[in-house]
């Protein structure tokens, strides 16, 4: 073993223990929560990172203020970013959960998933109420 590995032990074993905090004054205890489920935890989670682009958060609003699915072509005529900067964000939105595609020909149309206005909503619900 070489010397720069080599862990000295005395290190570790003399450590002083952690001194216990006290509370301020006035301070209350934490309110128990539970915790999220790991599978609605992992994709609230894939959705805020999401949203959390600004650029993807504007598609997302494009689209879903558009009364039928939107041509891929129309989304990058609105942004200016190149195309497969656009292609990016909506496959990123895409596989969050928040847009729905189909074919029409070479054309992408996209359109919002049927369950991304519930899966917004339950967002809110992620701050429990008082």
């Amino acid at each position: 073993m070489h010397s720069r590995h080599r862990i000295e032990i005395c290190q570790y074993v003399f450590m002083p223990a952690r001194a216990a905090r006290t509370r301020p004054e006035g301070c209350c205890p934490l309110q128990p929560i539970r915790p999220l489920a790991a599978r609605q935890r992992e994709r609230l989670v894939r959705v805020f990172k999401a949203l959390a682009d600004p650029t993807r958060l504007e598609i997302l609003r494009l689209v879903a203020a558009q009364p039928a699915p939107t041509c891929v072509c129309d989304v990058v005529d609105h942004f200016d970013l190149a195309q497969p900067t656009i292609s990016h964000h909506l496959k990123v939105l895409r596989e969050a959960g928040l847009l729905q595609t189909s074919k029409l020909g070479i054309w992408s149309f996209y359109a919002l998933a049927p369950d991304a206005e519930d899966l917004l909503a339950r967002g809110s619900e992620l701050l429990p109420t008082r």
